[in-house]
């Protein structure tokens, strides 16, 4: 492979510094860098991140290839500066046993723009009333680590507390939609003032709020380790940081949406913004803020979730649940996040590459950018402006919430291993 000369890039937004990759790897990190036939990318005061992982990704195949496939939504990926994403298993069939992770897993070695790493379902068909083969996904080709029935609740107690007991035996991690079905019966948006002025069945904070307190209790019982997906709300980030304060192992993700976004835009009745967890408050957008700056919540994560046009085009209560993410994850924590004060790039590299990484055992990702580690990167500019055209998506869905809207930033460059799988905004 050859050799390819980053100069002037902000590494981890510091001072401008020149990366040289070799290969698959980072060669050398410094001041006036040179190499003999070296392909040279200039940077210009672009900052350089370690390529992002994405802990919470819907790719849908098999099964729903009308939404996305795992070459799609990995392009998808590549186009939003990530070198690894996490595949949730609510496929159809479902990812319960090791036949269809190593499927998910060996579509995303074939495509190649970024790699693939598939989650297990926790309990047979997502049901919620039988164990999965989580020992036999471990020990696959997929070597899966993170067990989900995201989109679904593990709300069975006991089932819950069986599936931390057996992933602790090999480090693995429980990934919880925390959401008490009974008390989200009908639920079509956050239950408060809109929801109750708009006519529109409530979807209550405390049916999250109560699952969370319960799992972090269990994990403690246990000695095992729990994650938190899409964490919505301010009391739920209460109960989380009393956890932490206890020493249980639990570890929490925020969406981009939900740092964003509030339920006044549901009144548009736009399905757009249709979404599980729902959107809340202003209150609680600037809780998540703050404690994602405080590491209350470890990591952002996407949960992409796309539809066809279809699904989305629709009365509101028809509509499915879900928004597109992968390729503007970026432009919003930096509106949010960085833009604010709230977080430096370096707290967005540890955000977005390292804490998930590190959660989800994902080996050669979220790296320091420094000699002799792997040339998993991206390259963003900050200072670029401009309005979200969901037509030049590489995800095969448009149900994104930001169409129309400014955000700042915009990748142009990702590396993995050090093959460039986006160059100028494009697509290689």
């Amino acid at each position: 492979m050859s050799k390819i000369l980053i100069r002037g890039a902000k590494v981890l937004g510091g001072e401008p510094q020149d990366v040289l990759i070799d290969g698959r790897t980072i060669a050398e990190v410094g001041s006036g860098l040179s190499a003999d036939g070296a392909e040279v990318v200039e940077a210009d005061g672009k900052v350089l991140l370690p390529g992002l992982v994405d802990l919470h990704t819907h790719l849908r195949e098999p099964g729903r290839e009308d939404s996305e496939t795992v070459l799609t939504g990995t392009r998808a990926a590549a186009s939003g500066g990530y070198t690894a994403v996490f595949a949730m298993a609510n496929t159809f069939p479902v990812a319960d046993t090791a036949g269809v992770v190593e499927q998910v897993y060996r579509l995303g070695q074939q495509h190649g723009y970024c790699d693939v790493q598939p989650i297990g379902a926790v309990t047979v068909g997502l049901e919620g009333r039988k164990l999965a083969e989580l020992g036999a996904m471990h020990e696959s080709a997929a070597g899966v680590t993170v067990f989900s029935d995201d989109g679904k609740c593990v709300d069975d107690a006991v089932i819950m507390r069986r599936a931390l007991e057996y992933v602790k035996a090999f480090g693995g991690v429980v990934a919880q939609h925390a959401q008490e079905p009974r008390l989200t019966e009908g639920a079509q948006m956050n239950e408060g003032v809109v929801s109750a002025e708009l006519g529109l069945g409530g979807w209550p904070a405390v049916a999250e709020e109560s699952i969370i307190a319960r799992d972090v209790l269990l994990a403690e019982h246990v000695g095992s380790r729990v994650h938190i997906c899409h964490l919505s709300t301010a009391g739920s980030v209460e109960i989380v940081r009393w956890a932490k304060s206890r020493g249980i192992d639990v570890t929490a993700e925020v969406t981009p949406h939900h740092l964003l976004l509030t339920d006044e835009l549901v009144r548009t009745y736009n399905p757009v913004y249709k979404v599980n967890p729902p959107l809340r408050t202003e209150r609680d957008v600037h809780a998540l803020r703050e404690a994602l700056a405080d590491g209350t919540i470890d990591i952002v994560a996407t949960d992409h979730a796309p539809h066809p046009h279809e699904d989305k085009d629709c009365e509101w209560a028809a509509a499915a649940m879900g928004m597109v993410g992968l390729e503007t994850a970026l432009s919003v924590v930096q509106q949010t996040m960085v833009d604010t004060g709230l977080l430096d790039w370096a707290g967005v590299a540890d955000r977005m590459s390292f804490k998930p990484a590190e959660i989800g055992r994902a080996a050669g990702h979220g790296r320091p950018v420094s000699a002799g580690e792997p040339a998993n990167l991206m390259l963003v500019d900050t200072a670029y402006r401009g309005s979200v055209d969901p037509a030049g998506f590489a995800s095969r869905s448009r149900n994104t919430p930001y169409e129309g809207r400014e955000l700042p930033g915009r990748v142009t460059h990702t590396w993995l291993r050090g093959k460039a799988t986006l160059v100028d905004g494009k697509l290689t």
